[in-house]
């Protein structure tokens, strides 16, 4: 094995917290959850709160060995946002504590959800105030800072050009565009999509917290160890598996198996757009804002969205496979990927950048 490509003693402890926090805890956390779900109680405080476990994963990780991921050497702590860290962490566990409010109140008041709901949108306030607070060199020094606007402005627009496009070859597909070409004559769609940017800044840190442990994380690490493009599917995989608890209890219980395969489709396929624009940008930020977008179009594209109790069948899954994989997997052919990771900008050029 290339001596590169192993990991150092500060990578694998890092490695190995951030594994406790955002699989063992995420697991964890399944066993309340399919005893709300057997139980008839609002479970939907329980994929809100799971957003959250990676990037506090990654956090603790920094804070306990008082380096950046990877970070080997000299002591970096001087130059950790700890307080947006320490923040983000105490904010994490309340959202986790959300889940088990119904278990408290009768069936059907959804409490939990509503007070999480309100939580999320506080929260998200305040993380932008401390983070704010750390100033542009240590939100710089471990990924932070906005970069590379004009490029991270036209990925974000792709994006949402390929998920309208996606979305109506679908209904089409499925015959049903005479039934969505009316609602599109409507003011409706496009007034949502405009409330979707204010949205974005008050309930950001949800999708902040699973970016910054899949992206900004797990993925370079992976990407040197197995190379870009494998390390880019096997991310695809791992983020896929990590839906398991709320693929059995949450999102389509009756039909388990074709959720699980459906997210190992939509994690690769989605995550290897995501690698693209992460490894293209240098700008976390950017995934996750695709990842809001990617969640909350739904509602502007169709008027509705249902998270919970839906059915998946097999030619569901078939044709997220045909139709995801023709649109993003060939992103994997675009030169940052032969290039590999370290064609991005590094997180020291971004303290450059911010400087």
């Amino acid at each position: 094995m290339d001596s590169e490509k192993r990991l150092s003693n500060i990578e694998k402890r890092q490695l190995k917290i951030f594994l406790l926090a955002a699989y063992g805890f995420t697991f964890l956390m399944g066993l309340p959850l399919g005893i709300a779900y057997k139980l008839g109680l609002d479970t939907y405080p329980f994929p809100n709160a799971q957003m959250f476990y990676p990037a506090a994963g990654v956090m603790l990780a920094c804070l306990i060995t008082k380096r950046r991921p990877g970070g080997e050497g000299t002591e970096e702590s001087a130059a950790m946002p700890k307080g947006f860290f320490i923040f983000f962490v105490v904010f994490t566990a309340l959202m986790a504590l959300c889940c088990f409010v119904n278990f408290a109140l009768p069936s059907g008041s959804g409490m939990g959800t509503a007070v999480q709901s309100y939580g999320i949108i506080v929260g998200s306030v305040l993380a932008w105030i401390f983070l704010l607070a750390e100033g542009k060199k240590r939100r710089a020094s471990y990924g932070l800072c906005w970069s590379g606007t004009g490029r991270s402005l036209l990925m974000l627009l792709l994006f949402v050009t390929i998920y309208l496009a996606r979305s109506f070859l679908s209904v089409a597909l499925g015959g049903q565009l005479g039934e969505y070409l009316p609602y599109w004559q409507t003011s409706a769609p496009y007034i949502l999509m405009a409330v979707l940017i204010p949205n974005f800044f008050l309930s950001f840190a949800a999708f902040f917290g699973e970016e910054y442990g899949w992206r900004y994380y797990l993925q370079p690490l992976l990407q040197r160890r197995f190379g870009p493009v494998r390390g880019t599917v096997l991310l695809g995989v791992v983020w896929g598996l990590w839906h398991l608890p709320l693929d059995l209890f949450f999102y389509s219980p009756g039909y388990a198996l074709q959720s699980i395969a459906a997210h190992q489709v939509t994690c690769i396929t989605l995550g290897v757009f995501f690698a693209f624009a992460y490894m293209s940008t240098g700008n976390i930020w950017v995934p996750v804002a695709l990842h809001f977008i990617n969640n909350n179009m739904a509602v502007a594209v169709s008027g509705s969205a249902q998270m919970s109790g839906y059915a998946v069948a097999w030619l569901d899954v078939l044709l997220s496979l045909v139709l995801n994989g023709a649109i993003f997997l060939p992103f994997l052919l675009a030169g940052v990927f032969r290039r590999g990771p370290a064609a991005a900008p590094s997180r020291e050029e971004g303290s450059r950048q911010a400087e």
